[in-house]
C-alpha cells in the first residue's frame, strides 16, 4: 500500500480540493512552519496530501518545510509523496537504548526506514521531504498469541457452530480495532486469520500484518474439543480426516497419534501457516479438563514438532502444567504458551533451551475482574490458576527465560475486556511480573517478532532496512506503561509507511494495490 492508496477518514472542518497543488497558502501555511521541539506545546502545523484520485484523500499532519515550496513533491517529479521524515524528541528502537532528538526516513514507496539517526545528521534528500514532529515513536507492538476466531465471545461450540460469513465480517472489525491500537502485527495461534492474512497484504482490509497457525492442533476430548456437541458432528467440523469435507481447516483442530499429528501439521502449512500451534495440557477456557494435566504423548508432540521444523515453522506450545511445558521443551518447542506453572526447574530449562514464554496475563486479569460472564468450570480454573501464573511469570523472568508478549484476546464483543484493541494491557502485566518498562517494550516488539524463528519478518525494530511499522505517543511510556492499554493514547500509527492513524483522524478502508 502507499499514500494514494487510502481511504481516510478526514477533518470533516477541512476541505481541499481533488488536485495536488503545493502552495502552502492554499493548504492553510501561509507563514512558515513550525518545528516542533520538546520545549515546546504549540500544535503542529498540518499540510493535507490528497491522492490523484478525487475519492481518496486524507489529511496528514505534516510539517512543510520552509527549504522547499513543494513539500508534497520528491525527487520523482510527478506530485506523489515517495519519501517522508519523522522528527522524535525519545525514539525507543525496541532493543536497546532510547535515542533523543532522532529522525526516521521513510520510503512510502517500499513501506521500509531508509534512515535513524540524529536530526542534525539528516540527509539533505530527506530535508525537503513532508515531516511529522512526534515526542515518542517506537516499533509498532506485537501481539504473539491472538485468536481472530470472530465469535462475540469465547465459545468452543459457536466456534464450530457459526457461519464463517458471520466469521469473517467480525474478524475484520477486530483487526481494525488492533490495529488502531498499536498493534502492527500479530501472531495468531488458533483461527481463520490464515485465511485473512492475503487480504491484508494486499490492502483489501486494513490490519496488523498476520503471522498465523491456522488451527491450533489438540486431542480428541482435551482442550480443542467442542466436548459439548456430538463427536461425529465435532469431527466433521474438526478433524484431521474422515467426514470432514474440509480436514484440518478450522480454528481448533483434532489429531490422535502419530501420523494425524503429522498431517495436522501439514495441512495446517497448506493453508499458509507461517508457524504451529500446539496444545500440550489442559486449558481454562475448555469445561473438560484440566491445565495441570498433559494431552500429548512423547511420541505425538515430538511428531508434531519434527513435523513443523522440517518446513521450517517454529512451534508455540499450549502448557500450563509443568509435565507438558517439561515435555514441550525437552521435544524442541519454540515458546511456552501460557506457563502457569514453572518452577525454577522449568524456568532453569526454558533458558537453557533458549525457549521463549509467552504469559498471556492480560486475558487472566481481565477474567479475574468479570467471574460472573465465565461458565463455571471456567471461572473455577481462573481463580485456581491465577496466582500460581503470576509466581511463575515472576520465576521465569527472575531465571533469564526470554518473553515476549501475547494477550490470548479472541473476543469480538467491543465491551468485553478481552476485546480485540485491548491489548496493550500486556505491557503493563510484564512490568509486574518483573521486567523493566523498556525490556517489556523490547518483549513487545522485537522478541515478539523473533518468536517466529527462521520465517521472523524485519519488523519490530526502528532500524534502516526494516518495516516502517511505528508508533507515536504523546506521552513517556517508560515513565507510564498503562499508556498501552488505552488505544487513544496510541496518537500515530504507521503501517508499512502509510500512516493509517494521527490526531487528524483514521484509515479505515485501504484500496488494493
Amino acid at each position: 500500500m502507499n499514500l494514494s492508496q487510502a481511504y481516510f477518514v478526514p477533518d470533516i472542518h477541512h476541505q481541499v480540493e481533488p488536485s495536488c497543488s503545493c502552495q502552502h497558502q492554499e493548504h492553510g501555511l501561509e507563514k512558515p512552519a513550525r518545528q516542533w521541539s520538546p520545549a515546546s506545546d504549540d500544535t503542529i502545523d498540518s499540510w493535507t496530501a490528497v491522492s490523484s484520485s478525487p475519492r481518496t484523500q486524507f489529511r496528514l499532519p505534516l510539517v512543510a518545510t520552509p527549504q522547499s515550496n513543494s513539500a508534497c513533491q520528491t525527487n520523482d517529479g510527478d506530485g506523489k509523496t515517495s519519501s517522508v521524515c519523522i522528527f522524535a524528541h525519545c525514539l525507543i528502537p525496541g532493543r536497546g537504548e532510547p535515542i533523543y532528538n532522532a529522525a526516521v526516513g521513510i520510503s512510502v514507496d517500499t513501506g521500509s526506514i531508509t534512515f535513524v539517526g540524529p536530526q542534525s545528521g539528516l540527509p539533505r534528500p530527506l530535508a525537503s521531504v513532508p515531516r511529522v514532529s512526534v515526542r515518542y515513536l517506537m516499533p509498532g507492538l506485537w501481539d504473539c498469541h491472538a485468536h481472530f476466531i470472530g465469535t462475540v465471545n469465547v465459545d468452543f461450540p459457536d466456534m464450530v457452530l457459526t457461519h464463517p460469513a458471520t466469521l469473517g465480517a467480525a474478524i475484520t472489525r477486530g483487526l481494525h480495532q488492533t490495529l488502531m491500537a498499536g498493534i502492527t502485527s500479530v501472531r495468531d495461534v488458533g483461527s481463520y486469520a490464515t485465511e485473512v492474512a492475503p487480504l491484508v497484504e494486499r490492502g483489501i482490509i486494513l490490519g496488523p500484518s498476520i503471522f498465523g497457525a491456522g488451527g491450533a492442533i489438540g486431542i480428541t476430548g482435551g482442550s480443542c474439543d467442542a466436548c459439548t456437541l456430538p463427536s461425529d458432528y465435532v469431527y466433521s467440523r474438526q478433524g484431521t480426516s474422515g467426514n470432514n469435507p474440509w480436514p484440518g481447516v478450522s480454528a481448533l483442530v483434532l489429531a490422535d497419534g502419530v501420523d494425524e499429528c503429522r498431517t495436522a501439521v501439514r495441512q495446517q502449512i497448506r493453508r499458509g501457516a507461517r508457524c504451529i500451534k500446539v496444545v500440550a495440557t489442559g486449558g481454562v477456557l475448555s469445561t473438560q479438563d484440566d491445565p495441570k494435566y498433559r494431552q500429548y504423548s512423547d511420541a505425538e508432540l515430538a511428531a508434531l514438532i519434527d513435523e513443523a521444523t522440517l518446513q521450517g515453522r517454529s512451534v508455540a506450545v499450549h502448557a500450563h502444567g509443568k509435565d507438558g511445558i517439561m515435555a514441550a521443551v525437552k521435544a524442541g518447542a519454540h515458546t511456552i504458551e501460557h506457563g502457569s506453572y514453572i518452577d525454577d526447574e522449568a524456568a532453569e530449562l526454558m533458558a537453557e533451551k533458549g525457549v521463549t514464554l509467552v504469559a498471556t496475563r492480560h486475558v487472566i486479569e481481565a477474567g479475574l475482574k468479570n467471574l460472573d460472564k465465565l461458565n463455571p468450570p471456567t471461572a473455577k480454573k481462573m481463580v485456581n490458576i491465577a496466582e500460581s501464573h503470576l509466581n511463575a511469570y515472576k520465576t521465569a523472568v527472575r531465571r533469564g527465560v526470554k518473553i515476549a508478549l501475547g494477550t490470548d484476546i479472541a473476543a469480538s464483543d467491543p465491551a468485553s475486556d478481552t476485546a480485540h484493541g485491548k491489548n496493550g494491557h500486556e505491557v503493563a502485566y510484564a512490568v509486574k511480573a518483573g521486567l523493566t518498562p523498556l525490556q517489556a517494550i523490547e518483549a513487545g516488539t522485537i522478541n515478539s517478532a523473533e518468536t517466529l524463528g527462521a520465517l521472523a519478518p524485519r519488523k519490530g525494530l526502528i532500524q534502516k532496512g526494516w518495516d516502517a511499522d511505528l508508533i507515536a505517543l504523546e506521552e513517556d511510556p517508560l515513565d507510564n506503561v498503562h499508556l498501552f492499554g488505552s488505544p487513544e493514547n496510541i496518537k500515530y500509527v504507521w503501517k508499512g509507511g502509510l500512516l493509517v492513524k494521527s490526531p487528524q483522524g483514521q484509515l479505515l478502508w485501504p484500496t488494493p494495490s
